[in-house]
């Protein structure tokens, strides 16, 4: 058995003369819950549509386990459990039913049918509504059938694209844990716009954008490794005068280390705050000494972290902006 659940090997995928993907490489071990970010176009939907067997790539392999899903889609899909972002269902049809037309569609036994439905309707908390017509649902509700059919057949690999799009808090909370539950058995890929999901469900970052992999990490690390840390800082002057903040700036930015500030508010009257950037070097040290030399005083100094919403953007900005 391969250890890999997912293997992308140099994916391209072009639109006429737009390219979507880029020679898009990465693996995934198996029970691994990845969190798969990027800006609006960057990519994501087309790899998890290549990967589920919808989309043929342009150059380059999708393997799912040792499956080239490309050369065998049926086989592949056999391991696939999908929710795409729109979550195709038929309204009309009661949620029981629904469920059985998809286990006949998957090829389940018939033997095992009733058993896998109830399974997979009291996994996903559908128990209450399994005699309603999906119609009748509210989004969360619908949300946990498209779940229930991906799950149905008991697939090794579950790609969720933007699963808890539309959502209330509470449904996200919902759905959030739910997804949470079946990353404790199987591999998960997971798209989603909303980073304090990824920071609470996955294992793993994968951020792309323009069609190319630009970070691969753990949400805790993924932060650190972009290289930037921030700092901030009140001062005030021992005499009690008022600082120049514009003046302060200028000597703040001459620390080694330090590769940005910004006035920020301070604690009142004659103190004013900074919100210092700094690389791989921490300029507190240095930062003490010239706080000395210039005969201010610390009111407050403080390392903070930088968010993950804060890295994601500075690595899919523009150019201008990075």
């Amino acid at each position: 058995m391969p250890s890999s659940m997912i293997r992308i090997e140099g994916l391209t995928k072009r639109y006429g003369m737009t390219e979507a993907l880029k020679g898009l490489s990465f693996e995934v071990p198996r029970g691994q819950v990845v969190g798969f970010l990027g800006p609006n176009g960057a990519g994501k939907s087309t790899t998890m549509r290549i990967l589920a067997g919808y989309l043929t790539p342009t150059a380059g392999k999708a393997f799912v386990g040792d499956v080239d899903v490309s050369a065998d889609p049926v086989r592949a899909r056999a391991m696939i459990g999908y929710l795409p972002e729109n979550n195709p269902l038929y309204e009309e049809m009661m949620v029981f039913d629904f469920l059985h037309f998809i286990a006949e569609v998957r090829k389940i036994d018939p033997a095992q049918r009733d058993a896998r439905i109830k399974s997979a309707a009291e996994r996903c908390g559908l128990k209450d509504v399994i005699g309603k017509d999906i119609g009748q649902l509210s989004k969360g509700y619908r949300q946990r059938v498209g779940l229930a059919q991906a799950i149905l057949h008991d697939p090794d690999l579950l790609i969720l694209d933007e699963p808890t799009s539309g959502l209330d808090p509470n449904q996200i909370v919902e759905i959030r844990e739910l997804i949470k539950d079946l990353g404790k058995e199987k591999t998960v890929i997971l798209s989603t716009h909303v980073l304090s999901e990824v920071q609470s469900t996955c294992s793993r970052v994968l951020i792309i954008n323009g069609g190319k992999l630009v970070a691969d990490d753990s949400p805790e690390n993924l932060p650190a490794s972009g290289g930037e840390g921030a700092i901030h800082l009140v001062l005030g002057s021992r005499s009690g005068a008022a600082i120049d903040s514009a003046a302060a700036s200028g000597v703040l930015k001459s620390v080694a280390g330090v590769t940005g500030v910004d006035v920020v508010e301070g604690e009142g009257h004659g103190t004013v705050g900074f919100k210092l950037r700094f690389g791989v070097e921490d300029p507190r040290r240095a930062l003490f000494e010239v706080v000395v030399k210039n005969d201010w005083v610390i009111l407050e100094v403080r390392r903070t972290q930088v968010s993950l919403e804060d890295t994601f953007r500075k690595l899919t900005g523009d150019k201008k902006a990075a």
